[in-house]
């Protein structure tokens, strides 16, 4: 059997529910703002925007998948700005929506190449971080378990002096 193969398919997976994950928290963020509308679009923008600072890092499409975010500064859920930094590829885009028709442009005009870079850096990328994880600094992981022995940690993980469990 071929590790490597193995290795990779593992990764492109994981990038492939990574991205459903998303799709189901925009599809929640596009019910919103069609059924709502007009204050659905101010109701899309603010779950997006603390999204991933839900349930212990935990967005209902990242739920639904099983991943959380994490910090990388100290190994714990997203925070609430995290989730804002983390997610400005989308909210910018969703803002401008705001305005009818020529904000409906925009948004369009914006929103269609930063949706493709994110996707680009997310395979490109070895980490498998897209632009938000990037300025963030946080870190999809898989939800099975480990993440209550992080949060359990008091120390850092850069910490030389640390003691890992």
């Amino acid at each position: 059997m071929d590790r490597k193969y193995l290795l990779k398919s593992s990764i492109k997976v994981a990038r492939i529910s990574r991205m459903i994950a998303k799709g189901i928290d925009l599809f929640i963020a596009l019910i919103l703002s069609v059924f709502f509308y007009p204050v659905g679009i101010i109701l899309a923008l603010f779950y997006v925007a603390i999204a991933d600072s839900l349930q212990n890092g935990q967005s209902v499409g990242k739920k639904f998948m099983g991943f959380a975010v994490i910090s990388l500064e100290n190994g714990k859920p997203c925070t609430l700005k995290q989730s804002v930094i983390r997610n400005l590829p989308f909210l910018i885009p969703l803002f401008f929506a705001i305005v009818p028709i020529w904000g409906w442009i925009f948004a369009i005009l914006l929103g269609i190449p930063l949706l493709i870079l994110e996707i680009y850096l997310l395979h490109k990328l070895d980490s498998g971080h897209r632009l938000g994880d990037v300025m963030a600094d946080t870190s999809v992981m898989a939800n099975d378990g480990s993440g209550e022995q992080i949060k359990k940690r008091k120390d850092s993980w850069f910490d030389p002096n640390s003691q890992m469990t």
